[in-house]
């Protein structure tokens, strides 16, 4: 667990960072920049992308995870979660909710924060986890600048979701074959996609009730093997 709890505390310190500068900044910096931070984003994703191998697979886990997405409601819970934070908070707009929801889904649907959890829980490596948080708390610095709280708060789902994930490492080792994690990567990438088109007000994706679509790759494999 050594190597999330590294990640939450890097999110809160780049996020306290991010949010002393925001006073500082002109909101026309701010736009630009938030702009620059989805191109980046974007291409984060892409890069994850392209590596599938498993075209078909990649189609019928998004296709799965958005029913599975939509029955659970999960865009919506966590709206429900960052506007009841932005009440909590008192705040005005929805600055915080929007932070919280593009954060938490961007630092937990990468590739990093489900290869370094797994590394972290099997073998006690944090290498991938460690520079994972050297790039969230870059990141939350740019981040809480321009989303505010919310990517501050982002850090609890971060540490509930690579803390399972961690613990729970040891019963699904044998299922995590590279052909799997890669497409669990290309899944993930695509979504990160989605979450730069979002920033960038291109098209409003419930990137949320996509989430599940990250692990149908895994249970794919494990149910093969049964037959």
């Amino acid at each position: 667990m050594l190597g999330t709890v590294v990640n939450f505390f890097a999110i809160i310190l780049g996020s306290i960072l991010g949010l002393f500068f925001r006073g500082g900044i002109p909101d026309r910096f701010n736009e630009t920049m938030g702009k620059a931070i989805a191109l980046s984003v974007l291409l984060v994703g892409i890069l994850n992308a392209i590596k599938a191998e498993n075209i078909l697979l990649i189609i019928i886990s998004l296709l799965l995870g958005a029913i599975i997405g939509e029955f659970l409601k999960i865009e919506e819970n966590l709206e429900k979660l960052g506007n009841y934070l932005e009440k909590k908070f008192a705040r005005k707009g929805n600055t915080i909710a929007e932070g919280f929801v593009t954060a938490s889904l961007l630092f937990c649907i990468g590739s990093m924060a489900i290869v370094g959890s797994l590394e972290s829980g099997l073998n006690n490596n944090h290498e991938t986890l460690f520079a994972k948080s050297v790039l969230d708390g870059v990141s939350s610095i740019v981040f809480s600048s321009t989303l505010g709280l919310g990517v501050m708060l982002s850090a609890v789902p971060v540490l509930l979701y690579q803390g399972l994930i961690t613990l729970s490492a040891s019963l699904i080792k044998e299922f995590l074959v590279p052909s799997v994690i890669t497409d669990m990567s290309a899944v993930g990438g695509l979504l990160i996609i989605a979450l730069g088109l979002n920033m960038l007000e291109i098209k409003k994706i419930k990137v949320g009730n996509l989430l599940p679509s990250v692990f149908i790759p895994l249970i794919y494999y494990m149910i093969s093997l049964l037959f």
